[in-house]
């Protein structure tokens, strides 16, 4: 079975909304990091132009990515500049640290 990486930068105020969808949709496991950064959108009142954002990382089987990227889509969208980005990316293999094993495709 293949594993994908799901990544999505998202605006803030809409993390719950998109936490929720994800955990409704029976995503396992997500992490969840602020960021800071800019692309499409710029804050150009701020000295640095830096926004703050929240980056979802989510590990799943290939066939789950595709449908998770829709739901972050869906859950996050306004059509205003600044809405952010999906990825998806391939994993090799995934390691638990406490049984310093290979976990199976099942455990995530």
């Amino acid at each position: 079975m293949e594993l994908r990486k799901v990544t999505a930068i998202i605006r803030t105020e809409v993390l719950e909304k998109v936490e929720k969808r994800l955990k409704e949709m029976g995503v396992k496991g997500i992490t969840v990091t602020r960021v800071k950064g800019y692309g499409e959108y710029a804050n150009f009142f701020s000295r640095d132009w830096l926004v703050t954002h929240a980056r979802i990382e989510i590990f799943t089987e290939k066939a789950k990515a595709e449908k998770a990227a829709a739901v972050i889509m869906e859950a996050a969208h306004s059509g205003v500049p600044g809405d952010g980005i999906v990825v998806i990316l391939p994993v090799e293999k995934i390691f638990r640290i406490r049984s310093q094993s290979e976990a199976s495709p099942h455990e995530i």
